[in-house]
């Protein structure tokens, strides 16, 4: 991956396309922008026909498996930043929080939230290293695998 290309030209190059947004299901907005920061609420991992990956990871679901759903919600969550922005040329990533519906005893938490960092770097290079947290949950919405948030700044490209 050469440094000179942008974050839209890595997503055709790596032929992803980003997956269509849906409504909120709730009273709570998907995107917060306060200045030059990106506030991206919590999103899981989606099918293409909307419906959402379910299980317990280390139960019925691999982390193998979740590892694929934590890349599904990044992409979803690459989606908001470019529904708000217009592109993700010029953002950069700076803290991701991912939560995993885990039996107790799994320990490969960091390893399933690996799936976001990794396509946040492969789609937008440097920017896309951040802090983040990676932590099991007793139960997450709709029993859904993942569930990861994110904040995002907004850069200047001038």
């Amino acid at each position: 991956m050469t440094a000179d290309r942008t974050s839209e030209q890595r997503l055709i190059d790596l032929g992803i396309d980003l997956p269509t947004l849906l409504p909120p299901g709730g009273n709570y907005l998907p995107v917060r922008r306060d200045g030059n920061t990106l506030y991206i609420a919590g999103q899981g991992p989606r099918r293409p026909d909307g419906s959402r990956y379910t299980g317990r990871v280390g139960g019925d679901v691999s982390a193998e498996d979740a590892y694929a759903h934590a890349r599904l919600a990044g992409l979803s969550i690459l989606a908001l930043a470019r529904a708000e922005t217009g592109s993700l040329d010029g953002i950069r990533a700076l803290k991701v929080f991912g939560m995993v519906n885990a039996v107790p005893g799994f320990a490969e938490h960091a390893k399933v939230i690996n799936g976001c960092s990794d396509i946040f770097v492969e789609i937008l290079g440097e920017d896309g290293k951040h802090a983040r947290s990676a932590v099991g949950m007793g139960s997450l919405p709709g029993n859904m695998t993942v569930e990861i948030e994110a904040v995002f700044r907004i850069t200047s490209r001038d």
